[in-house]
């Protein structure tokens, strides 16, 4: 596997391209966003991890013009920003998965992994397609069947974060930090509900089924049947 690091701090950019090395990927290493910018429009790579914040041309830049060429190569944001609105503005741009510095190698590592095996949802003219699941990200839309399916913010946002990490389990942890921005309390059923009541949207009325329960763990969203 071919991996692009776009990483302008050099201790962060040396320690990370020589963790990955050692585990075994062929690793292309530019220090500004110009030369990151080139490479990966020009690049085959299997996945890019691109710092945010560069001295040049920004982050958000590169995976904007990344998805524009109608590239669906997956993306995973380093950022120091961890606002909700920076997390939202990466995900409408086309990233697919983020880590906020500081980070261990380990869950780096980790994240890189399950991006490479899920592959990335494809990203065309700013739709994430499953299935006949399809999600307009711009206007916030989604149709299945190609019937519109009327969904309430928070509920879009849950859609996304599942579609985006396709056949990745998503502890109900995660998914309180990224689409309520709050600590998982175990005494709440926010998720649970929410999950119903999107489940009763998404699901119900069509096949196939796609959000799935594994229990003990969390949701995930996928075309493949899973054992509730």
């Amino acid at each position: 596997m071919k991996l692009l690091l776009v990483e302008d701090e050099v201790k962060t950019g040396d320690y990370v391209k020589q963790g990955l090395t050692e585990s075994g990927f062929i690793v292309d290493l530019a220090r500004n966003g110009l030369d990151g910018h080139h490479l990966a429009l020009t690049g085959a790579y299997d996945l890019i991890i691109l710092d945010v914040m560069l001295p040049d041309v920004e982050g958000w830049r590169i995976v904007q013009a990344l998805r524009e060429a109608q590239s669906a190569t997956p993306v995973l944001f380093l950022t120091a920003r961890d606002s909700v609105e920076d997390r939202v503005k990466g995900l409408e741009l086309g990233a697919d998965d983020y880590l906020v510095k500081p980070f261990a190698f380990s869950e780096l590592l980790a994240r890189v992994r399950t991006l490479l095996r899920r592959g990335a949802a494809p990203v065309f003219n700013d739709q994430l397609q499953v299935a006949n699941l399809t999600l307009d990200i711009p206007r916030r839309r989604a149709q299945r069947d190609g019937v519109r399916i009327d969904l309430t913010n928070k509920e879009f946002a849950l859609l996304e974060l599942l579609v985006r990490r396709q056949s990745e389990v998503l502890p109900r942890s995660l998914i309180a930090s990224q689409v309520w921005d709050m600590n998982f309390d175990s005494d709440t059923n926010v998720i649970d509900v929410a999950i119903r009541r999107l489940r009763a949207k998404i699901d119900d009325d069509y096949e196939p089924k796609l959000i799935h329960t594994v229990r003990g763990m969390g949701y995930m969203l996928d075309v493949t049947p899973s054992a509730e």
